[in-house]
């Protein structure tokens, strides 16, 4: 949610963000009118209110001077008053909700330096490391499957399309990944969370616009709770409607959980395998600061990021995404692709989110700074989603006969060195 003083004063600004993400800028203008709506009800309200006041003073002033006429008359008009009241108080709430519901669908601003445009605009930062040349490289579902670490078929059959049963080794490399990161994270003085995995409508719609997610996750039939689709909104309601200590910021959590997605409107792509799936498991960083830290917390997490990469061994890259490829809620994004060498390009692996204070005023978390209280800034970081990494790494330490090696960093976690055929 934005600043309402940002968008009474600088509603230029906040159109021009608009329009560099494709969006229409008259929700700005519709809000505006709203605000000023609201402002003359309320002022409004406020005289009628300090009318009926003095109408009961004059009333009690011409009953003891006798004057019977000037009360009755009062008496009827003070009569009349409520009705305006009720009639104004209610303009009020309603123009309020309406109010509500455009700010709560806008998106963030987008940073000076976000490249303006469509993916094609996407600007790669760094690359890191080189692409191994394997020569008919095969691509994760084929390897996997011919080592019998993955069932695809018998998932679909029980589940649909875009499950998985992960089996043998790869469960272990699995939560190899996943211990590796856990251990990374907290020897960086992260704390550690697993988040309940079903939010209630609020707690969503304090991390993301509602409309905007709503359709990618799953809902409890019958009840006010959903599946979570990353730890990130769960953690961004760790704190829903509180006061935070500035002393004790930053905070820095580590979530570990599944995720669930629908991911609707990606039919056709990525549909093999386990790079895009409706079940993953992932670590995300999260972080609460004050606002002047928070591009320095920005730079750490992105750093632990290409820590991580580095020792798994995949040649990868940092891409900030343009201004209509970012999701309405970070005002930048800086994307991770590992390389997958059967397609012989980069994909996506995770990102890194700097939110500003779009979060923390939807879920209303402050702290307090010299009897001032303001709002806090999130930001968000994929530190491992484990089944995309699971396919990247595969590919890139795949041999040529068809064993996937294992990256020494997670030797202590595995027990095991290489992934083969079992005889």
């Amino acid at each position: 949610m934005l600043d309402p003083k940002l968008m009474r004063e600088k509603p230029k600004e906040v159109k021009e963000s608009l329009k560099k993400r494709g969006l229409s800028a008259e929700l700005v203008d519709e809000w505006t009118k709203l605000d000023s709506r609201l402002r003359d009800l309320r002022q409004e309200g406020d005289e009628l209110r300090h009318e009926r006041n003095i109408i009961s003073q004059k009333i009690n002033e011409y009953k003891k001077l006798g004057d019977e006429k000037s009360a009755r008359d009062a008496i009827k008009k003070a009569q009349e008053l409520p009705d305006n009241i009720k009639k104004i108080d209610a303009e009020i709430i309603e123009t309020e909700l309406k109010l509500n519901e455009i700010a709560l669908n806008l998106p963030n601003l987008v940073d000076k330096s976000v490249p303006v445009g469509d993916s094609s605009k996407n600007k790669v930062l760094k690359v890191f490391g080189k692409p191994k040349k394997i020569i008919n490289a095969k691509g994760h579902e084929e390897l996997l499957t011919a080592l019998d670490q993955i069932d695809i078929e018998r998932a679909a059959k029980v589940s649909g399309a875009r499950f998985y049963y992960l089996k043998r080794d790869l469960v272990k490399l699995n939560y190899a990944i996943i211990n590796f990161a856990i251990d990374f994270l907290r020897k960086k003085g992260f704390v550690l969370i697993q988040p309940p995995y079903m939010l209630k409508k609020e707690a969503l719609e304090g991390a993301m616009p509602f409309a905007a997610f709503g359709e990618m996750i799953y809902k409890i039939e019958n009840e006010d709770l959903y599946l979570i689709g990353t730890a990130e909104h769960a953690l961004n309601a760790y704190y829903l409607n509180e006061i935070l200590n500035a002393k004790d910021l930053p905070i820095r959590f580590a979530g570990i959980s599944p995720c669930f997605r629908k991911e609707a409107g990606s039919h056709g792509k990525d549909t093999k395998g386990i790079f895009r799936t409706h079940q993953f498991d992932k670590i995300e960083q999260f972080v609460f600061c004050r606002p002047e830290d928070s591009w320095k917390e920005f730079e750490l997490i992105l750093e632990n990021s290409k820590e991580m990469l580095k020792q798994l061994d995949i040649p990868f890259r940092f891409v900030v995404l343009a201004s209509q490829d970012m999701g309405r809620v970070p005002t930048k994004t800086v994307d991770f692709e590992g390389y997958f060498p059967s397609q012989k390009d980069y994909r996506e692996l995770g990102s890194c989110s700097n939110c500003l204070d779009y979060q923390a005023r939807r879920s209303k978390i402050r702290y307090d700074d010299k009897n001032e209280r303001r709002f806090v800034h999130t930001l968000n970081n994929t530190a491992i989603a484990t089944e995309r990494m699971l396919a990247c790494l595969v590919e890139n330490h795949q041999q040529k006969d068809g064993s996937i090696k294992v990256p020494k960093a997670l030797w202590k976690y595995t027990g095991f060195k290489e992934i083969k055929k079992k005889k």
